[in-house]
């Protein structure tokens, strides 16, 4: 972890079917093989798929178990994970930082212990915008 609270990390996307039981399913699937879950957004994008974006502490045991599943990662991207106060306006505070900067944020959630997991256009830029 950066001393400021920036770190970088890797999210993946993956794609379930939209029907009661799937996140579960993902769920089970992580656990049992010892992946742990820092952070995920899940968001239906209709016609019966959902995309999920999966924040995990090591990404080579989520591939295997992701594959053993017969669940395909359509997307693996760098991210940061930055340390943001539980707060109210802690998220304006960021998203200024990197607007201010010209950086456009291209996904965004909140992983465990108030961490915000962020993709930019361009990561370098975000990144030293936010320290």
């Amino acid at each position: 972890m950066h001393p400021k609270g920036v770190a970088m990390a890797i999210d993946l996307t993956v794609e379930l079917d939209d029907r009661p039981g799937e996140l579960a399913r993902l769920g089970d699937m992580l656990g049992k093989s010892g992946v742990n879950i820092a952070g995920f957004c899940a968001v239906t994008r209709g016609g019966g798929i959902a995309e999920v974006h999966l924040l995990v502490d090591d990404a080579g045991p989520a591939f295997a178990a992701l594959q053993d599943a017969g669940i395909q990662i359509t997307e693996e991207q760098e991210v940061i994970v930055h340390d943001v106060d539980d707060r109210p306006g802690a998220l304006g505070d960021v998203a200024h930082r990197l607007g201010d900067a010209g950086v456009s944020i291209t996904t965004a959630y909140l992983a465990t212990n108030t961490r915000l997991v962020l993709a930019a256009d361009n990561l370098g830029e975000a990144r030293d915008a936010l320290f």
